[in-house]
């Protein structure tokens, strides 16, 4: 691939101003829609005193990166205060729980992009 086919780095959007969004809006702010990426993200709000139960990602690890507002990582090893800036690694397989402060949790996750389904033809019976 010469230098004029190579892919350029891009401006996707500021953390803090998509995070900067009414408090009582819940779940995924924003996604990632470029093709051809090997990462995948998420940038995630809780509101105030809201929660995600614990959950596990047994196939990949993930990089968590708080970026507004604070917190409670909740895992095995007990709770973990989180704040602006904590940045946490999930290694795959860990049982984790968020749970938002008094001002709500702003949070971006980076994990490896899955692959996408495939549907195969069945095996010879011969």
């Amino acid at each position: 691939m010469s230098a004029a086919d190579a892919p350029v780095p891009r401006i996707l959007g500021n953390a803090g101003s998509l995070a900067a969004t009414d408090p009582a809006s819940t779940g995924a702010l924003w996604r990632p829609a470029e093709p051809g990426r090997q990462l995948d993200a998420n940038l995630i709000h809780i509101p105030p005193q809201g929660s995600i139960d614990a959950r596990a990602a047994p196939d990949l690890d993930v990089l968590l990166l708080v970026v507004a507002g604070d917190g409670t990582l909740g895992s095995a090893a007990g709770p973990h205060r989180v704040e602006s800036g904590s940045l946490v690694w999930l290694p795959h397989g860990s049982v984790r729980s968020v749970t938002a402060g008094e001002n709500g949790l702003s949070y971006m996750t980076v994990p490896r992009r899955r692959p996408g389904m495939q549907i195969k033809g069945r095996p010879d019976a011969s």
